[in-house]
């Protein structure tokens, strides 16, 4: 029976791994072609150009989906031939949440600013080209989580196989729970953003070089709750040894902890980059002042994340 179960939770996690992922990815695809043929009706002689925009925008969100079925091959190779243990199948549910939560948000956060550069080149057409290129730049970044997720993934695979406990296989339940919830509000936030910022182009082509540079310093203010949960996930991996019943259901705690504590943040941060850049847009005489508030509230909205990313770490080390 045990067996069984054991075979459900490996065969499960490889299934979800690449479906939940697909789901996302599926959406943002068809929420960009549609955007694609919107523009196309609006501007019909930048055909090529929002073709373009919406093929190579298209091939940057199928990145979630690439890496679940990365991950499914993985475990499914890695465990041709092996009898697993129980606990072992019960840590590759940290496997599953690392990607399938992180994958499933950003494929269809990815759509968000190749939407917008398809509608931002009907509206300017013989700026197609810096248009594509800042939505390739903004849709890289937002592919970040996915590649923390994967890494996460691919390290508790690694420590899956060499623990024989309930206990350990909590603990990495527990990172891939925190990396997983910990990328859905800074991804919801950097696309959010990454949308504006094309949609700001679209309104007003001569503050590109302001939009540009905002658009760094901001997209790493929005990821820095992220880093904490990716750290967090990290001490997970590596600093337990032998833990007890109670240290796994509190390792679990910390996940919650911090993953949801990049929630609000992430959102929050986000919003206020979009609504800057916004003002960036139809008056970039005001770059200065502008950015220099949004930095600052951004800064104070991250000061949340920092509260749990403490207490996530006490519950780490001192439980």
């Amino acid at each position: 029976m045990i067996e069984h179960i054991g075979s459900f939770l490996h065969f499960s996690t490889v299934a979800l791994t690449v479906s939940v992922n697909s789901i996302g990815v599926g959406l943002g695809e068809g929420l960009t072609s549609r955007a694609a043929l919107q523009a196309i009706d609006k501007q019909p002689s930048a055909q090529n150009e929002i073709a373009r925009v919406a093929i190579l925008g298209t091939a940057l969100i199928e990145t979630s989906a690439i890496m679940g079925v990365t991950i499914s091959f993985y475990l499914l190779l890695g465990s041709k031939g092996v009898t697993q243990s129980l606990p072992t199948n019960i840590a590759e549910i940290g496997i599953a949440l690392a990607i399938c939560l992180s994958g499933l948000v950003i494929g269809l956060a990815s759509s968000f600013p190749a939407r917008e550069a398809c509608l931002a080149i009907a509206r300017q057409p013989f700026f197609a080209d810096k248009i594509l290129r800042f939505m390739l730049i903004t849709q890289s970044i937002i592919q970040t989580p996915i590649i923390f997720g994967f890494i996460i993934a691919i390290l508790i695979r690694s420590q899956a196989t060499n623990i024989s406990t309930i206990p350990e296989a909590l603990v990495l339940v527990a990172s891939g729970l925190c990396i997983g919830l910990g990328s859905i509000g800074p991804a919801i936030g950097l696309a959010s953003f990454a949308k504006q910022a094309c949609r700001g182009l679209g309104i007003n082509r001569k503050a590109y070089g302001n939009i540009m540079s905002f658009t760094f310093i901001s997209q790493a203010i929005i990821e820095t709750p992220m880093i904490f949960a990716l750290l967090v996930s990290l001490m997970l991996i590596i600093l337990p040894t032998n833990p007890s019943l109670l240290s796994g259901i509190s390792f679990i705690g910390a996940a919650f902890c911090m993953g949801l504590g990049t929630l609000g943040p992430g959102i929050a941060s986000g919003k206020t980059a979009a609504s800057a850049c916004h003002q960036i847009a139809l008056k970039p005489e005001l770059y200065s002042s502008i950015s220099k508030v949004s930095m600052f509230g951004q800064g104070l909205i991250d000061t949340c994340a920092i509260y749990t990313f403490l207490i996530a770490i006490s519950l780490i080390l001192l439980t």
